[in-house]
Parts: structure tokens; sequence; C-alpha cells
């Protein structure tokens, strides 16, 4: 609990303060934002905001989990460990994207089948490790099986080890592929993907920290409790990311003088995925996440509806944030109503989870 604590408030500290110089020097290394040229108007004035703010929080929150980890004389997790590796690879793959982006002064970056292949390599990386490190219990970080609130009865290597473990990969990098591009899309208003994502690691401090209290290793195997392992440790590392977007988010709001980039989104959407995936509640993702299935499934609608009438629309523009802005909407009006979108689907992931628990007693 205490290291959750040192790890929120570190990271929170670490992007408020240090934030400011970040932007002193990406502005030297030219690290500004290029715009969409389609994109709305009023987007021209943020053309040279600083981007790859991912790069703070990221950085702060893994800094973070090992101080809390350290005063708390504690040793790291395989768990949680792997969390980290997810984030900074996913934000790896943003990088190059947004490096490429300010290199060239456009908004292309890497392609779209790059980014998946960068993606895929870092899922099947994540899953292979994650089923491996056995505690004394047999629990891996990463489950055989497909997960709601918990393991569903289904075990994938029932099929046989070797096609069990293509499952799993298989499973995860849908996941991965899914959540990082998800919240690569929201990112497109400022502090629009920031504060959506502060509910979602929210959710998971919750879910973490309830899990290690209704743990079966130290509840004798109640009929309601989890086998999850290092739970507590995955609260910590979701309150260290929590902590250090909210601390960004102070400088990422409209007017915004630095923008996570694809750094930052695609490192939210790995840590949130790969919380997801070691919490055993992938699917409650679609939930907890909600609205970055809206706004993903708002551009899948758009493309599908277009070639099928050969160039109509349903939205203005897509994401489905652009529409509210083509529209008239103020840009912070958006941000605000979408943030209360995300609260209350959060609300509901963890009300469900909570739900499950207490029909399950």
């Amino acid at each position: 609990m205490i290291a959750m604590l040192i790890a929120a408030g570190f990271s929170l500290l670490y992007s408020l303060l240090l934030t400011p110089l970040f932007v002193r020097g990406f502005n030297k290394l030219r690290w500004g934002q290029p715009i969409r040229v389609d994109g709305p108007k009023d987007h021209e004035t943020k053309r040279g905001t600083p981007t790859m703010g991912g790069l703070i929080f990221i950085s702060g929150s893994v800094i973070a989990y090992f101080v809390g980890k350290l005063v708390m004389g504690e040793t790291p997790t395989p768990s949680a460990l792997l969390v980290i590796l997810m984030a900074v690879g996913a934000g790896l793959v943003g990088f190059i994207d947004d490096l490429m982006k300010t290199r060239m002064q456009n908004s292309a970056g890497l392609g779209g089948w790059a980014k998946i292949v960068g993606q895929v390599v870092i899922a099947v990386s994540f899953a292979l490790l994650g089923l491996q490190f056995a505690d004394h219990h047999g629990l891996t970080p990463v489950s055989t099986h497909i997960s709601v609130f918990r393991d569903l009865p289904f075990d994938f290597m029932s099929l046989g080890v070797i096609a069990g473990t293509i499952l799993v990969i298989l499973w995860v990098m849908v996941i991965v592929t899914a959540t990082t591009n998800a919240v690569n899309v929201t990112d497109g208003l400022d502090g629009l993907a920031a504060g959506a994502s502060i509910f979602a690691f929210g959710s998971y401090v919750i879910i973490g920290f309830w899990q290690a209290a209704q743990n079966c290793a130290t509840t004798a195997g109640e009929p309601a409790c989890y086998e999850v392992r290092d739970p507590m440790d995955l609260a910590v590392i979701a309150a260290a990311f929590l902590g250090g977007v909210a601390g960004f988010l102070w400088w990422n709001t409209n007017p915004a003088q630095i923008f996570m980039g694809d750094t930052g989104s695609m490192g939210i959407g790995g840590a949130i995925a790969a919380l997801a995936i070691l919490s055993r509640t992938e699917v409650l993702l679609v939930l907890i996440g909600g609205l970055f299935i809206i706004e993903t499934g708002s551009v899948i609608l758009q493309r599908v509806y277009f070639k099928v009438t050969k160039g109509k629309r349903i939205f203005r523009m897509s994401p489905i944030h652009h529409h509210f802005e083509l529209k008239g909407w103020a840009e912070v009006t958006i941000v605000v109503r979408f943030w209360i979108i995300a609260g209350l689907f959060a609300i509901v992931g963890i009300g469900s989870f909570y739900a499950e628990w207490v029909l399950s007693q």
C-alpha cells in the first residue's frame, strides 16, 4: 500500500515539475508536432508544439515504481516488470513514428503495417515471457485462459502445449494491438487521451488492490478469491502510471504546452493492455476503456461506410471527436464531455467487477 502511494506521488511530481524542462529541451531539438493537412483548420495553431511527451511520464512512471519498491525494501515482481516492458516497448514504436514525423515535418511517420509489426514483436515477447516465472503456487503472470473478471474454465493448453501457446500469443497480440491503436486514435485533442487513461489506470489500481486483498494465496481458497500473480504490484505500477499521466495532464490541457505524441499514446495503450492481461480482466477492458472503443469504432464505421456507399460519410470527420469539432463544439467542451464518458465507463467496469465478486460469494 505504501509503495503504491510513493510510486503515485513520485511520478506525479516528476511529470508536474520536470515537464517544463523537457519542453525546453524538445524545443531545442526541434521536436515540434506536424499537423494533418486534412484535419480541422483550427489545429494549424498547434503546429510546432513540442511532442513526444510520452517520454516524460513513461520514464517518470518506471522510475517511480522502482523508487517505491526501493523505499519499502521490496523486490520488483515479474508482473510489474512485464507491464514496464510492454509500456516501454510500445512507446518505443511510437517514438520511432514521432521521430520520423518531426524529421520530415509531416504527419505520415511509420506506415500502418510497420506500427503493427512493432506492436506484434512486443506482444509476442510479452506473451512468451509472461508464460514463464511461475510462483510457488504455479501461477504465471500471463494466463492460458480467456478472462473477464477472472479466468474462464476453458484452458488453451488443453489443446496441447504448442497449439495452446500459439493461441495464447495470438490472444495477447489482439489485445495489445487493439488497445495501443485505440489509445493512439483517441489522442487527437489537448488532454483527451491523458484524461481518459487516468480513469483506466485508476480502475486497475482498484482492481489490483482488491485482488490482493481477496487473493487465493492468502484467503485459504475462498470461492470468490482471485488467482492472479502479484496483484498488489500491478496496483503499484498502475498507480505510478496514473500519477505520471496526471502530472503530465497539467501541461497537456488546452492550450497544450506539449503533446504526448505516439510515444505516449502507444505507451499508455501498452501499459493498459498489459494490466488487463495480467489482472485476468481482458474482456472487462471493453468497459474500462469504453471511450477508446467508441473512438476506434467511429474510424472503422466511417471507413466501411465510405467504401460501401462509394464516398458517403457518417461523420464529418473521424475519429468522432473531430466530428464534434467540425460541428462547432469548443475543444475544451468535447474533451470534458468525453472525460465524463470515460469516467462513466470506468465506473460501470469497476461496478461490474465488484458485482461479480459479490455474486460469487
